[in-house]
C-alpha cells in the first residue's frame, strides 16, 4: 500500500491533481462550515429580539460560497508548483475580491437597515433616496480606498489630483452640485419630510414622495407628480401642513338671518360640530368646536365655525359632513340662512326740491 502511494505521488500527473484535491477539499470543508454556521446563527437570530442579526445572517449566507471558492483556489495555487510571483499575484487578486465582496455585503446590510428601520430613525436618518445613495457612496468609497491600499497604490497623489481638478469639476457641475447640497440641506433641516403635505408660494402643493440628489418629487391630489429642483425648494416659501403637528384647524364661514336668535344659533352649531368631530372619520373627537361672530353682512350676520381635522386631506370630508348636518339642523330649528338681499330705499322729494328741479328743467329747454 505504501509502495502504491509512493508510486502515485511520484507520477507527474500527481503534481497536477494534488493542488486540485487540496483546493476542492478546502472548498468542501468551507461548505460544511457554512451549513453549520448558518444553522447556529439562524437559531441565535430567531431566539433574540434584536432584528439586525437577521439581516446579518441573510447578508452573509450568499457570499460565503464565494469565499469558500476563493479559499480553495488560493490553497490550490499554494500547493501547486507555481512560482512565488504567481502566488503573490493570486493573493493580491483574491484580497481585492475579498474586500469587494465585503463591500457588497456592507451595501446590502446598509440598504436593508435604512429601508426597515428608516421609519423608526426618522429623527436622525430620514428615509429618502438621497440618504440611501449617500450611504452607499460612502461605503463604496471606503471599499475602494481599502482595495487601493491592498494593491500598494498611494492614495495621497490621487487626492491631490482630485483637489486640483475639483475646481474645474465644480464649475462644470455647478447646477448639479447646487441641487445636491440643497437636497442635503432640505433633508438634514427636517423642515420638509417625506410624507408631508406642503404648498409652495408658487401654488404647487401635494405630498412629498421623495427627496433625490437633484430634485424633489411631490404627488398632488389628482395623483400627478410635480418635480421641483432642490435649489428651488430650498429657496421657496413653503407651507408645511404636517408641522409642527398633523392636525389642523378647519374654518367654515356661515351666515344667518338678522331675525335669528344668535344664542340658539351658537348652541345648534356647536352641537352639530361636536357630532361631526366624534362621528366623521378624520375629525378630532376630543376637540370642542366653537364659533365667532365677526360681520354684519348685507343680508346676514356672518360667523366662522372652527373645527379640527387630523390631516390636511381630512378637512374636505369634515367640511362636507358639517355643512350637510348644519343645513338640516337649521331647517329643523327654524333658523334661516338668507339669500343675498339688498334693500333699496327711495325717498320722495320735498316740494322745494321739486320746484328747483322743474326750474332747472325749463332752463335747459330754453337753451
Amino acid at each position: 500500500m505504501l509502495e502504491f502511494v509512493r508510486r502515485m505521488t511520484a507520477h507527474p500527473t500527481w503534481e497536477l491533481l494534488w493542488p486540485f484535491f487540496c483546493g476542492f477539499g478546502v472548498f468542501l470543508i468551507g461548505l460544511v462550515l457554512r451549513r453549520f454556521l448558518t444553522r447556529r446563527l439562524s437559531r441565535w437570530a430567531a431566539a433574540t429580539k434584536w432584528q439586525w442579526n437577521d439581516l446579518l445572517v441573510a447578508a452573509l449566507s450568499g457570499p460565503f460560497v464565494l469565499w469558500c471558492l476563493m479559499a480553495g483556489f488560493y490553497v490550490a495555487v499554494v500547493a501547486s508548483p507555481a512560482s512565488s510571483d504567481m502566488v503573490s499575484v493570486s493573493g493580491k487578486i483574491l484580497s481585492v475580491l475579498w474586500v469587494f465582496s465585503l463591500t457588497l455585503v456592507a451595501l446590502r446590510i446598509a440598504d436593508q437597515i435604512i429601508r426597515q428601520y428608516g421609519a423608526q430613525l426618522t429623527a436622525t436618518l430620514p428615509l429618502t433616496s438621497l440618504t440611501q445613495n449617500l450611504a452607499k457612496g460612502i461605503i463604496l468609497a471606503v471599499g475602494a480606498l481599502i482595495i487601493l491600499n491592498s494593491l500598494g497604490i498611494s492614495i495621497a497623489p490621487m487626492l491631490t489630483a482630485l483637489g486640483i481638478g475639483g475646481l474645474a469639476v465644480a464649475l462644470a457641475l455647478q447646477d448639479t452640485l447646487s441641487n445636491l447640497f440643497s437636497g442635503i440641506y432640505v433633508t438634514a433641516a427636517r423642515q420638509v419630510r417625506v410624507g408631508d403635505y406642503i404648498k409652495l408660494e408658487s401654488g404647487e402643493e401635494g405630498y412629498v414622495v421623495d427627496i433625490a440628489w437633484r430634485s424633489t418629487r411631490i404627488r398632488n391630489l389628482p395623483n400627478n407628480w410635480i418635480i421641483i429642483p432642490n435649489t428651488k425648494l430650498a429657496q421657496a416659501i413653503v407651507t408645511n401642513y404636517d408641522l409642527p403637528a398633523q392636525d389642523m384647524a378647519v374654518l367654515v364661514q356661515v351666515g344667518v338671518d338678522y331675525r335669528s336668535d344668535l344664542e340658539q344659533v351658537e348652541r345648534v352649531t356647536r352641537a352639530v360640530g361636536k357630532q361631526v368631530m366624534q362621528e366623521v372619520p378624520g375629525g378630532v373627537p376630543e376637540f370642542d368646536p366653537f364659533i365667532r361672530y365677526h360681520t354684519f353682512g348685507d343680508s346676514s350676520v356672518n360667523f366662522t365655525v372652527i373645527l379640527r381635522a387630523k390631516t390636511f386631506v381630512d378637512q374636505y370630508l369634515v367640511k362636507h359632513e358639517f355643512i350637510k348636518r348644519l343645513h338640516r339642523a337649521f331647517a329643523q330649528e327654524g333658523i334661516t340662512i338668507p339669500f343675498p338681499i339688498r334693500t333699496v330705499i327711495v325717498q320722495a322729494a320735498s316740494p322745494a326740491s321739486a320746484a328747483t328741479q322743474d326750474a332747472r328743467g325749463s332752463a335747459g329747454q330754453s337753451k
